[in-house]
């Protein structure tokens, strides 16, 4: 099975017909204040094609995760809000329904004129979206598809979203004619660049928490890729499985084992682990704590002792990482080096963020994986022109990479 695309879709004619669209809108917010719009930019040239193709377009989306039922903290009103106001500019006309598929949302999307678009409430309000039984979810797209009237259509925009088996993801697939949005598209064209055949050197940064959230994607990379570089809290449990001390960082003592047998995997695969050589410590997890910079393998033997917690990589492992990243001729970054919202602990995000856009310009292929490392590089002052892709799904792009199957891909045969 080939999955259709939206140029067919588009070239079948969508005037006058409703055309049910998964956007990825879940932004994160500081408050109602949307603090980074990039997933709300990256859905925006569907939603506005369809628009212009004279659909009558209904989105669907969620918001963080609600326990299926209303709740004001997550309602998609902010994001919308941005949505409208980006759309407004293209000169396509943004609504917003108060529910999912209650009677304000039924009733908005009848009067939908063409070119005009519909925002529904957060799909997690309803517990149907994300059930674990199959003819709760089932019923649920039904009425979502019933929103559309004869002669609807289903088109998957959303990434982050589609290594979840949700109504709004895979089973609407199967009740509506379904098309694979560009946003997905452009997104599985570069992962498989990743996964077959990338050219080499072929470099993979990770970094973020918890080591545990990315063990099977180093597993599935060991061979793969040509040197894995670590960072992050999860570099701790490495320092830790080599027999360093690591003082009050973050350790996840019951994955040192399985970490020191993925070094002696790598080494006998060909694949290069290059782990910190110094750690930024500081006195507490604080923006004004005091800190300093101690080896890796010597990090009880600051001020603090073994009550310092490691922030961020050090300089001479951020000026090595930069390095081995200028040297590449592909690079994927998940994860943020440290904790680069307190400007005392960003210098190793920043140092790596700088090496990928230097690999851009020299003519890598560099894809920042999303999630946190997709809002640290705007948040550095970093352009998304700058990489050669940034994903909007962290999750999914990791999933991916692990080799594993993604139910909104299979759901549309790509």
């Amino acid at each position: 099975m080939t999955a259709r695309t939206l140029d067919d879709l588009l070239a079948d004619g969508v005037r006058g017909r409703h055309v049910l669209v998964r956007s990825d809108l879940n932004v994160p917010l500081d408050g109602s204040t949307v603090t980074d719009d990039g997933r709300v930019r990256a859905s925006l040239p569907v939603i506005q094609k369809l628009a212009e193709a004279g659909a009558r377009v209904l989105v669907m989306a969620h918001l963080g995760r609600p326990k299926g039922a209303p709740d004001p903290k997550y309602t998609i009103k902010p994001a919308a809000d941005r949505l409208a106001e980006l759309a407004a500019a293209a000169g396509v006309t943004v609504l917003r329904a108060e529910d999912t598929v209650g009677e304000r949302a039924k009733a908005l999307a009848a009067s939908l004129e063409d070119g005009q678009v519909l925002v529904l409430e957060n799909v997690r309000f309803d517990p149907r979206e994300t059930s674990k039984d199959d003819a709760e979810r089932a019923a649920f797209a039904r009425e979502l598809a019933s929103l559309t009237g004869e002669r609807g259509a289903y088109v998957d925009d959303a990434f982050g979203a589609v290594h979840r088996k949700h109504a709004s993801v895979y089973d609407i697939a199967g009740v509506l004619p379904a098309y694979l949005g560009e946003l997905v598209r452009t997104e599985v064209e570069v992962l498989r660049r990743l996964t077959d055949g990338a050219e080499r050197p072929y470099v993979v940064v990770l970094g973020g928490s918890k080591v545990s959230d990315k063990l099977a994607v180093i597993a599935n990379l060991i061979g793969k890729a040509d040197k894995l570089l670590v960072g992050g809290g999860m570099l701790f449990t490495f320092l830790a499985a080599q027999g360093h001390k690591v003082g009050a960082s973050l350790l996840e003592q019951d994955q040192i084992a399985t970490v020191q047998d993925y070094l002696d995997r790598a080494t006998a695969a060909g694949t290069e682990f290059v782990l910190p050589t110094d750690v930024v410590v500081a006195s507490k997890f604080a923006a004004d704590a005091d800190h300093e910079v101690a080896a890796a393998d010597a990090i009880e033997d600051t001020s603090f002792g073994g009550a310092g917690i490691g922030l961020d990589i050090g300089p001479d492992t951020a000026a090595a990482f930069a390095k081995e990243i200028a040297g590449a001729k592909t690079v994927f970054w998940n994860g943020p080096m440290g904790v680069f919202e307190f400007p005392a602990f960003a210098a190793g995000t920043k140092a790596v963020a700088q090496g990928l856009v230097d690999a851009t310009a020299a003519g890598a292929l560099t894809v920042v994986g999303g999630g946190d490392s997709a809002a640290a590089v705007r948040t550095l002052g970093f352009d998304d022109a700058q990489f050669g892709h940034i994903s909007t799904g962290g999750g999914a792009s990791l999933e991916y990479l692990e080799g594993k199957e993604l139910p909104g891909l299979t759901a549309l045969g790509a």
